[in-house]
């Protein structure tokens, strides 16, 4: 047990000497570094100085009682793990303390084989998310990839396409849900092949006026139409020996396409009110989110264009899809606000983890990136909790919304003691949670081999 407990703080908060010295003797051999605190101002204080791992802390104080502490705790250090304590066996006060945030409630007198088991389970979640942490770090800076993140199946599938792909394509098509980054994988697609040197121009086709199409991809000469003041060069001309990047291809007008067709089969542009060919050696990357075959038996894009552009397609895959990636984006992004914002921030609290894991992401990684980024500019500990999440995830469906209750003891079994398989069973769902469901992380983090683990999966019955 001493191990598994080294390094770990715990301030013990009760007005009651006699208490304060029973619990700090009671642990005294198990190698906790144990504060105290018999007010709740200097447990405060205490609080922001030590930054402690588990308050344990009596309900019924003078000044502020232990429920109005818990919410000030709880602020000042989301990540803390808080236990309540009572001389009143009440259900409604566990229901209380655990909706405002606590991991438990005790009645006194206090069972000292029950509390030693408490802390022992809370020091052992407290290492576990730490060595998570770590290894989180450690694996954003090996899984990145090109500006993209992941290490799931399918972004491993995308990224060795993209490898061999980039050395030979001339035309390429980027399909997928909206905010899957396919602007990224055009740059990546950019940066391995072998006009990396050359300039990456990006053409947004929802963007353009239909009448101003042509003039913008191929030019136009002075006095081609009204308003032409003067010679331009289009974009074709301007990625030459270079890659253009025609994001939401499936909203160029179909006059357009007809135009472009030509333009891939010859290589060569003609500016507006130009007879005048001129050669061009650019690679073409097509980015849509539309289904381009429906558009095409809507009668809506060009077949021989469709063929034209897709002789190689690479689907990004929706975040609902890669749900194993989560906890890698996450750490990425907050590194990535955190050193935008100067704040130093050290990761999401375990509920918020949770919380975010149930919602289904229909914005995918950038609708991520926004809700992250909205955390990190509000929170104001190391930790971003729910109260720092955007109020459309904190509010969701109740699915989404409560699912960590599920993880915490519930105010039946607040006053009883846990089995070791129910311990067992809690650190093993917990670590699954925090990977995203890899069972070779979560192994890791457990410090168990994964055929240990798998054994352990099959025996809770855990999915």
């Amino acid at each position: 047990m001493a191990n598994s407990l080294s390094n770990i703080k715990l301030l013990v908060i009760d007005d009651d000497r006699l208490d304060l010295e029973f619990i700090s003797e009671a642990l005294a051999e198990h190698d906790v570094r144990i504060l105290t605190a018999d007010d709740p101002e200097t447990a405060l204080e205490l609080v922001r100085s030590e930054h402690p791992q588990i308050v344990l802390s009596d309900i019924v104080m003078p000044k502020i009682n232990g429920m109005e502490l818990l919410v000030k705790i709880l602020e000042l250090d989301p990540a803390t793990e808080v236990i309540l304590m009572s001389v009143h066996n009440s259900t409604e006060d566990a229901v209380e303390a655990i909706k405002k945030g606590a991991c438990d409630y005790l009645t006194k007198p206090i069972s000292l084989p029950l509390l030693r088991e408490r802390i022992e389970k809370l020091a052992m979640n407290a290492r576990l998310r730490q060595r998570t942490l770590a290894l989180d770090s450690e694996l954003v800076e090996t899984c990145q990839f090109e500006g993209m993140v992941g290490r799931s199946p399918l972004m491993r599938e995308m990224f060795g396409l993209i490898r061999r792909v980039a050395p030979h394509y001339r035309n390429c098509a980027v399909t997928g849900p909206t905010g899957t980054g396919k602007e990224l994988v055009a740059h990546a697609l950019h940066n391995l092949s072998p006009v990396a040197a050359g300039p990456m121009v990006v053409c947004n086709c929802s963007a353009v006026v239909e009448t101003l199409f042509e003039s913008e991809l191929f030019g136009h000469v002075r006095g081609a139409f009204t308003g032409a003041n003067a010679d331009k060069m289009g974009l074709f001309e301007s990625a030459h020996q270079g890659t253009l990047l025609l994001d939401e291809i499936g909203d160029m007008p179909l006059s357009t396409q007809a135009k472009l067709l030509r333009v891939l089969q010859n290589q060569e542009v003609q500016r507006v009110g130009s007879l005048q060919a001129r050669r061009v050696d650019v690679r073409v990357v097509a980015a849509t989110n539309y289904d381009l075959r429906a558009r095409i038996a809507a009668r809506e894009f060009r077949e021989d264009l469709y063929y034209r552009l897709s002789m190689v397609e690479i689907k990004t895959p929706a975040l609902a899809d890669r749900k194993e990636d989560l906890p890698l984006l996450q750490r990425y992004l907050l590194q990535k606000f955190a050193a935008q914002y100067h704040k130093p921030l050290a990761g999401l609290t375990l509920r918020s983890q949770i919380l975010l894991a149930h919602h289904s992401w229909p914005g995918n990684v950038r609708e991520l990136e926004n809700v992250i980024g909205h955390a990190c500019m509000i929170a104001s500990g190391k930790f971003i909790d729910l109260s720092d999440l955007p109020p459309y995830i904190r509010e969701g469906p109740p699915q989404a919304r409560e699912p960590f209750l599920s993880l915490v003891p519930k105010p039946e079994s607040a006053v009883t003691i846990l089995s070791f398989d129910e311990q067992e069973r809690h650190m093993v769902q917990q670590a699954l949670t925090q990977t995203g469901g890899n069972q070779t992380r979560a192994a890791r983090v457990l410090g168990i081999t994964r055929d240990k683990l798998r054994y352990k999966v099959k025996k809770h019955n855990l999915s």
